[in-house]
């Protein structure tokens, strides 16, 4: 087989392929055992019925025909695999030849234009400096995880006096459109400044004492009526405000294995060091795909044009071009974002190990609630294995990146991220072949 392509541009390209009429017998064998097993041929046997019968009561050209379509994907799997090339749609295949009715010698021959990863030139990561917070840790630092952990222990208590930001409610809730009832819940509990129901709410609960009710307007957030503008009436049933105790020594025997405040307090400053020593390794990997995003990407705008599409088709919005617009800027900064970072793991002959892969499912399973076992059937039988196998490279190319840049933090000072940028070993890494296809499937 030959391959060969040709540029169209910097997303698309256009691969023309010869097969030779020996690759693609098998094929043509194959399919005369197939028609044969569906034909009725008197004096032969279903699966018996030899060649040259098929080509008088079928004809040859159906043979071809067949033997062709049930090839033609492996042909151009295999080109792309010859020419190297990373595909990130469909192909559009035009068959410009195929052998003729009577010849046991022609060749297939066909075409195929589609959208491939653009070439990008990374910035050198040696020559990289990000910059990160200091790691001071503050009184004020202190004080937030002392009020969190006292939060956990504190008390709602019913007040007589109007809600306020903070304080919890017991309300009631009925949405109406001209008089029309379309929702309505009764006695939920709900802290006023967590933004969790309605737009509004807040708003309007703020200043409510028990027993008193007001109307505002607010889209709804849920169900059938979803998106709906409506009037809002509220009632306020109970006003709680969270009392707290007392931060000193009995506190602290409550609330940890310390026996004074004194050393409960030191061990936050800890956990506060510690997190922010996690929120620096944060820190430098967004900066670093900061850094990689400044790079101009050639984007390919039938990928980009098929997800859009899509996604609006999913919402049942097609006609909704403002929210085309939003959908189609985030459909672009995501596919500009695999594009550097998969040609960052090839820079950097990432590997995926079957452990790393066998984490970061199990750790999917759980943001979805899904029972693991379970879960990696679903990916592995609906074909996206290489899809997670390929995010799974993106994550581990910006940690092993991290490795190669500079980090200093707000005072020049060179800032240490080595506890936060270990990876699995490389042994039992994914084969080849699986890596190859992932970039064919993850669109």
């Amino acid at each position: 087989m030959k391959s060969a392509v040709e540029t169209l541009d910097p997303t698309k390209v256009k691969l023309t392929v010869e097969v030779e009429y020996d690759e693609l017998k098998p094929s043509i064998d194959h399919a005369y055992k197939h028609i044969g097993e569906q034909v009725n041929v008197p004096g032969f046997r279903k699966g018996k019925v030899p060649p040259r019968i098929i080509d008088q009561r079928v004809g040859r050209a159906a043979v071809l025909e067949h033997a062709v379509n049930d090839s033609l994907g492996g042909f151009y799997s295999q080109a792309v695999s010859e020419t190297s090339l990373r595909p990130l749609g469909r192909p559009e295949v035009e068959v410009t030849r195929i052998p003729d009715i009577g010849d046991t010698a022609g060749e297939l021959h066909f075409t195929a234009e589609v959208e491939v990863r653009p070439t990008v030139e990374l910035p050198q990561l040696d020559a990289l400096t990000l910059s990160v917070d200091s790691l001071e840790v503050t009184d004020e630092d202190v004080d937030v995880r002392l009020e969190a952990l006292r939060a956990r222990f504190g008390a709602l208590v019913g007040v007589d006096r109007p809600a306020a930001e903070g304080d919890f409610v017991v309300i009631d809730l009925t949405a109406k459109v001209a008089d029309v009832e379309l929702d309505s819940v009764k006695g939920v509990s709900y802290q006023i400044g967590s933004e969790s129901m309605l737009d509004g709410l807040d708003e309007a609960l703020t200043g409510l004492s028990a027993g008193e009710t007001t109307t505002f307007r607010s889209a709804l957030v849920a169900g059938e009526n979803e998106g709906t503008q409506s009037d809002i009436t509220v009632t306020v049933d109970q006003v709680k405000e969270r009392q707290l105790p007392d931060a000193d020594d009995d506190f602290a025997q409550l609330a940890s294995e310390f026996d004074t405040l004194e050393e409960l307090v030191a061990d936050l400053r800890v956990q506060a060091e510690k997190l922010k020593e996690q929120g620096r390794a944060n820190q430098a990997r967004d900066a670093l795909l900061a850094e990689l995003e400044k790079t101009d990407v050639p984007l390919p705008a039938g990928v980009i044009a098929d997800e859009v599409h899509r996604h609006l088709e999913g919402e049942d919005r097609l006609e909704d071009d403002e929210h085309r617009a939003e959908v189609t800027a985030d459909v672009e900064q995501t596919l500009k974002r695999q594009i550097l970072l998969d040609t960052l793991a090839e820079t950097l002959a990432v590997r995926v190990g079957q452990a790393e892969l066998l984490d970061y499912l199990v750790s999917s399973s759980r943001q979805y609630g899904q029972d693991a076992n379970e879960f990696i059937r679903e990916i592995d039988s609906s074909g996206q294995l290489p899809a997670v196998v390929a995010e799974v490279a993106r994550n581990k190319s910006l940690i092993l990146a991290l490795r190669e840049v500079s980090v200093v933090d707000a005072a020049g000072g060179v800032v240490d991220l080595s506890e936060f940028l270990d990876v699995a070993a490389d042994e039992e890494t994914i084969t080849d072949e699986d890596e190859a296809g992932s970039e064919d499937d993850q669109n």
